[in-house]
This record gives C-alpha cells, sequence and structure tokens, in this order.
C-alpha cells in the first residue's frame, strides 16, 4: 500500500464517518440536471507527505502524471489564464469564448511586482529567494487576490503555497480553501508534490515534506457510493519517481521530464462534476 492509499482511505472513511451534510443548506454548485450538489464535509483536513521516502500517487485508481504536470506547467510555468494552452479539457467549463478564465491561476503567478532586487513574478521570486535567500521564512505564493475576483471566472481552489528550507531539504504548504475530494486530491497531491520536486532539482535541495492543508473538505452527495467503493479495493506499492537530472532551469521542464515507473493501479471510474 503505497502512503497517498493510506492517507485516501482514512480521510475518507472520517469525512463520511464523521463529516458534515450541507442536504438543505443554500449551496452553489449544481449538478448537470439542474439539482444541487450537497456535500458531506470536514474542516481542516492536514495531510503530510515525504516526498524523500516515496512519491504520493494513489494506487485505487490511476492518477494521470502527464494531465496533471501539463496542468501545473499551465499555472507555473506558462503562468497562462487560456485554455487554449492547456492539452485537455478540464477547465473548458470555466473558459470564455476566447479561452480565457480570466485574472485567475496563472494570470495571478505572471503578474510582476517591484521589489528591492528588481522586477519579478511570483514564481521568478520564489526561485530567487530559494537560491539567494533559502532561510528566508518569507517564500511564498498567493493567487488569491481580492482587487481581481470579480475578474475571474473561478476562485482560486489551490490558492498559495509556502516554501521552507530546512538543511538540505526543500519542504512546502499547499493551502487549498476547498477540495472535491474524489475528483481533485490525489490530482493536486501529485502536481504539487512535482513542483517541489522541480524547484529542489533547479535550485539546489532535495525534496522534503508536503503539507497539504484543506478548508472544506468535502465529497458530493452522488459521489460517496463511488469512493466507498474505491477505498475498498486492492492497494499496491506507490510507483517509482523519476525526474530528469538534465533539467537546470524550472522553465525547461515539460511534461516528458517527469515519470512514474511500476505504477499499478485499480480500474478507472466515471465521475459526474459539480460545478
Amino acid at each position: 500500500m503505497s502512503y497517498a492509499d493510506k492517507l485516501f482511505i482514512d480521510m475518507c472513511k472520517d469525512i463520511i464517518e464523521n463529516g458534515v451534510s450541507t442536504e438543505g443548506e443554500k449551496v452553489r454548485p449544481k449538478w448537470e440536471d439542474g439539482s444541487f450538489a450537497y456535500t458531506i464535509k470536514k474542516f481542516g483536513v492536514v495531510n503530510r507527505y515525504d516526498l524523500s521516502k516515496e512519491f504520493p500517487a494513489m494506487t485505487l485508481r490511476k492518477t494521470g502524471i502527464k494531465s496533471c504536470v501539463d496542468e501545473l506547467l499551465w499555472i507555473w510555468q506558462k503562468k497562462s489564464n487560456n485554455v487554449k494552452d492547456l492539452n485537455s479539457h478540464i477547465w473548458d467549463s470555466w473558459a470564455d469564448e476566447t479561452g480565457s478564465i480570466g485574472k485567475a491561476y496563472g494570470y495571478q503567478l505572471g503578474v510582476k511586482h517591484q521589489y528591492k532586487e528588481g522586477m519579478m513574478d511570483q514564481v521568478d521570486r520564489v526561485i530567487y529567494d530559494l537560491k539567494n535567500n533559502p532561510y528566508s521564512r518569507r517564500i511564498m505564493t498567493n493567487i488569491y487576490v481580492h482587487q481581481d475576483l470579480n475578474e475571474m471566472n473561478l476562485y482560486p481552489c489551490a490558492y498559495s503555497m509556502t516554501f521552507n528550507v530546512t538543511g538540505d531539504r526543500l519542504n512546502a504548504i499547499l493551502n487549498q480553501r476547498s477540495q472535491d475530494i474524489l475528483t481533485a486530491n490525489n490530482w493536486n497531491v501529485c502536481q504539487y508534490a512535482v513542483l517541489v520536486h522541480m524547484l529542489a532539482q533547479v535550485c539546489g535541495y532535495k525534496a522534503g515534506e508536503l503539507v497539504h492543508v484543506i478548508a472544506d473538505a468535502h465529497i458530493y452527495d452522488r459521489h460517496i457510493p463511488l469512493v466507498k467503493e474505491l477505498i475498498e479495493r486492492p492497494v499496491y506499492d506507490a510507483p517509482a519517481f523519476w525526474i530528469n537530472p538534465e533539467i537546470k532551469d524550472f522553465y525547461d521542464f515539460t511534461v516528458d521530464d517527469i515519470r512514474l515507473d511500476n505504477y499499478v493501479t485499480g480500474p478507472q471510474i466515471k465521475i459526474p462534476v459539480a460545478v
């Protein structure tokens, strides 16, 4: 059993057994048929993954690592807010006729700010500090920018990263205001684990811990039977993680520079998505 499987199973059981239902409350999301999408939720879920021990890909069902990395690079490397720069159609529901999702996600990371050291965007500031001020306690990003919320087609879910160098390890905290556990949990965990590995490699560190903080961890009502089936499946060992050791510049990474070897999983399931 991978450690990611254990965390996921324990988290899902806790939400189902001890969570609070939103049924009957005023909620925003709806299913395709127009009915309200209620959830069962837990507040303040915190999961820790030691990336030096194994890569946190669950084996209960497959997490598509190339699609994960493609989306990660779309946001963090291309700093794009246009779905035409993305190789999947995950974001199409939130895009306008031009493909834009507004001033959201990658747009915010690409905005340049004036620092004492010069004009930099948030990603370049992180890289600069990891190389030049590694023991700073101020190495972080934030894309939940209130003055731009009215121009975002989707408010950021995973909105903040805090990086911390301890010894020769690069650690990080991912803050997420809300998460659809079945659809997105391991997707986001794998994405930001890859990001920590990438930044560690190009800045001269080893990957350390990824701490995932979820304010509203929820399972949608129509997902509950799917989750119950999923967490009873057989589990397998964590896959081996490969990152191209030749890459020394964050902006040179492509989806082909990341690979999961010996990744054995259960079958995929069709998941309805609330919008």
